[in-house]
């Protein structure tokens, strides 16, 4: 009997285009050291633009190799699986171009302001923009499960990969002086979340009850927001800046803000994603019992979450209403006083 391995078409192509790109970057640099016409390399970019999209698939080292094989593999099974091909197909173009593109502009605009030359800027290549925007996809969809590493004795949840992954990045960035790996992760994570969070279309998981085929655009859900992605220990301050900046865009008609409606539509999504059974991380086989139980925990946390974040807007919206009620209490205060004194004695 042939093994078949069911791999989505686009997670297919994917992969073919990492092995395949780089053992041919391999090759090329084996026989001429310069190489640029699959990676990023600052005087032949504009003339070689398909290289804003090669150079994600493009891994220097077989170690760097597996991990953008297995990011592919199980990540891009389960977000194609989970969104549809073109969807899927669409995400990865935007966090594939748009982080090259102003990973380059960057560099560009730094050496020009210090005096460099353009052949000092460090090649650009490597997963590390995909990666960063996958943890943040699995964040969307399924935050609250946990990943059990050697054998139970470490336990994480998906929410809070996004920001160890980005620390990583940093340090490491600093140690070896990777600043590539740093600009692309980082980038990677910004323009995944913005796509994700501003303009991605996607069926409405809260009316697939009635069998109504709706389209929302963007997740306004508030644990999708940007400072449910660091430690509580920081949210307030993550907060008060990601606001500013929020807006600010708003303020010149870049985006346009939320309202009330969304948002609730949003946490209604968020918590129907979580029921509706999206596949394990994983595996798609076999102890359905325990998958089962972790959908509906999961379930129970986001649930748990969405009141949490409810409470805070009813309780931040009674704080808004207190002032004004006092103002009218003394008003009428005021009148019936005004009132006892003009009456005769």
């Amino acid at each position: 009997m042939a093994l078949r391995i069911n791999i989505p078409p686009v997670t297919r192509i994917l992969l073919a285009f990492l092995i395949s790109l780089s053992s041919l970057a391999a090759f090329i640099k084996y026989y001429r050291p310069i190489f640029s016409y699959l990676t990023i390399k600052a005087e032949y970019a504009l003339i070689r633009p398909w290289v804003f999209v090669t150079a994600t698939f493009v891994e220097q080292n077989v170690p760097n190799l597996i991990i953008s094989g297995v990011t592919i593999f199980y990540g891009g099974k389960y977000l194609e699986r989970a969104w549809g091909s073109a969807a899927f197909g669409t995400f990865v173009l935007v966090v594939t171009l748009v982080p090259n593109v102003l990973t380059y502009a960057i560099y560009v605009v730094l050496f020009a302001i210090t005096g460099g030359q353009m052949r000092s800027i460090p090649e650009i290549h490597g997963m590390n923009a995909i990666q960063a925007s996958s943890l943040v996809a699995f964040k969307q969809l399924v935050p609250e499960h946990t990943v059990t590493i050697a054998r139970g004795f470490v336990k994480v949840r998906v929410k809070h990969f996004p920001a160890l992954f980005l620390l990583y990045n940093a340090v490491i960035g600093i140690i070896i002086g990777a600043d590539t790996m740093f600009m692309l992760s980082h980038l990677g994570f910004l323009v995944g979340w913005t796509y994700l969070r501003f303009y991605k279309s996607g069926p409405d998981f809260s009316t697939a009850s009635t069998g109504e085929a709706n389209l929302v655009r963007g997740d306004a859900s508030e644990t999708f927001g940007f400072a449910y992605f660091f430690p509580d220990a920081i949210q307030t301050p993550i907060a008060a800046l990601s606001d500013g900046i929020y807006n600010s865009l708003v303020a010149i008609k870049v985006c346009t803000r939320f309202s009330s409606e969304q948002v609730e539509s949003g946490n209604e999504q968020a918590i129907a994603r979580s029921e509706g059974g999206l596949p394990s991380l994983l595996s798609s086989g076999g102890r359905g019992g325990s998958r089962t139980g972790g959908k509906r925990e999961e379930a129970e946390r986001r649930r748990a979450l969405a009141l949490k974040a409810l409470d805070q807007r009813l309780h931040a919206a009674t704080n808004r209403s207190e002032p004004s009620t006092s103002v009218e209490a003394a008003g009428s205060q005021n009148v019936g006083g005004t009132g006892n004194d003009t009456q005769p004695a």
